[in-house]
Order: structure tokens, then C-alpha cells, then sequence
């Protein structure tokens, strides 16, 4: 089986980092041309220089923009022309006491992993339909199943994509156009190891520091370890393509068994 996204046009939102220049990656590495966006031009420059330097092959391009407004997510669309593969994979997290979490903050957090998505959802996705097909990817996370005591705010955002996913779903029904959700699990990133210090003995070396985190704040975890970000990326790469175009409304589980339910 041969994931080929030859002659298709892939933005990944978020993609200067983590899961984000994970699936980029993944997405260039199966022929697709992949636009890499983050807030700064200098950082998407210098990470489009990386990762062709990593491989000559990858067609990569720059679209830097803030897609949490209208004027940034314009300025990405233009920069990328007609998308065929569209993941929503910009996110924030952070931990805080549930009570104290602000107005502010709740919809800072709905602003940034839920309308974002919306936004550029809403602008893809009859292009998509009229050209009969499409895929749509919103990288949502186990918090949208589980949601942790110590950070609701951003497991609501992630329920809310599974909802949003769902829903575009059905809008694109018979059409070719695929919208899908991604169930991450916990997973090894720059970000990540920052969190999961708040949480564990900061003095701890990194493997030891990972494997205590597990064992107290995700003991549920049948992996029993932190997923890598290529693994993510390589789920999202097989519901890109051609492959998956009988799985669409889902939200699939790339969680290391975390989620404790037999059903997705």
C-alpha cells in the first residue's frame, strides 16, 4: 500500500513545530505540495529551509499568517492558492485550577483551536466540492474524550472540533470531499515536555521525568510512553489520500490506547 498525494496542495496550519511540522513533512514525503504556515515569515523561511535540506524533494512554500483572524487566514489562503488537503492543526494548551479560568481565556481558547479551524474550513471547503474532492483534517486530541481536571478549557476546544468535524462532514456528504478528526494522545513535543515539568519534579532527566508523568497523570495509557509526532503525521497522511475515502465523520484514535472506550 502507497500513500501518493502527487499533484495535490496541503496547508498544514501550526507547521513550524511538533505535530504540525510532523504532518508537513509526512504530507511532502508522499508528493504532495505542502504550504508551511506559523505566525512569523522568518520561522516559516527558516523551517522550509530545514526541512528541504532534510530531503530535496519536498515541495514546500511559504505561507505565513495568523489564521486566528480573517485577515491573516486571507493572506495564507492567497499565499497558497487552491488547497485539496486542509489540516487544522494550530492549537494552545496550558494548565489551570478550573475556577480560575477567565472569560477571557474560555474564549481565547475557542478563538484559537475552534473558529480558526471554522474560519479556514468555511473557505476551503467549496472549492473542495466543486472540484469533487477534498480531505479535511482538525487535529483534535484525547482531551476531547478525557477531559483533564487541569485543563478544561482546552479539552471543551477539542470536544467542540470533533462536533465541528462531524458536522462539515455531513455539509460535504456524496461530494468526494472527506472531514475527519485526529484523537491525539499525549505526545513528545517541545511544548509537551514543558507541560508535563509543571506537572513532575523539574530536576528529573527528560526519560525519567516522561515515564513519572505517565504513571501519575496518565496511567491509562496502554502505550505506556509519549507517542512520537511522525506518528500522528502518519495517520494523518493515510486520511489524506485517495486511501481513506470511506472514512469521513469520524474522529480517529491515534491515542497509545489512552482513551478507554472499545469504540473510536
Amino acid at each position: 500500500m502507497r500513500i501518493d498525494l502527487g499533484g495535490k496542495t496541503a496547508l498544514v496550519t501550526g507547521s513550524t513545530q511538533g505535530i504540525g511540522r510532523a504532518i508537513a513533512a509526512t504530507l511532502a514525503d508522499a508528493g504532495a505540495r505542502v504550504a508551511i504556515n506559523g505566525r512569523s515569515a522568518d520561522t516559516v523561511a527558516s523551517v522550509i529551509a530545514e526541512l528541504q535540506a532534510e530531503s530535496t524533494d519536498r515541495d514546500l512554500i511559504a505561507a505565513p499568517g495568523d489564521v486566528t483572524n480573517q485577515a491573516g487566514a486571507d493572506a495564507v489562503l492567497a499565499a497558497t492558492g487552491d488547497i485539496d488537503v486542509l489540516v487544522n492543526n494550530l492549537g494552545i494548551f496550558g494548565t489551570t485550577d478550573a475556577l480560575e479560568i477567565t472569560d477571557e481565556e474560555w474564549r481565547r481558547y475557542f478563538d484559537v483551536n475552534v473558529l480558526s479551524a471554522v474560519r479556514l474550513i468555511r473557505e476551503t471547503l467549496p472549492g473542495m466540492k466543486s472540484r469533487g474532492w477534498g480531505r479535511v483534517l482538525n487535529i483534535a486530541s484525547d482531551s476531547a474524550v478525557v477531559i483533564p481536571a487541569e485543563m478544561i478549557h482546552y479539552g471543551m476546544s477539542k470536544t467542540a472540533l470533533l462536533a465541528v468535524s462531524r458536522g462539515f462532514a455531513k455539509d460535504a456528504a456524496g461530494t468526494g470531499v472527506t472531514v475527519n478528526s485526529v484523537l491525539a494522545g499525549p505526545t513528545h513535543t517541545g511544548g509537551v515536555e514543558t507541560f508535563v515539568y509543571e506537572l513532575v519534579d523539574s530536576t528529573l532527566p527528560w526519560d525519567e521525568a516522561q515515564r513519572e508523568f505517565m504513571r501519575l497523570h496518565r496511567p491509562q495509557s496502554l502505550l505506556q510512553r509519549l507517542i512520537e509526532p511522525e506518528e500522528i503525521a502518519n495517520m494523518v497522511a493515510y486520511l489524506s489520500s485517495p486511501l481513506a475515502s470511506a472514512t469521513t465523520g469520524a474522529a480517529v484514535r491515534v491515542d497509545g490506547g489512552y482513551i478507554d472506550s472499545i469504540v473510536p
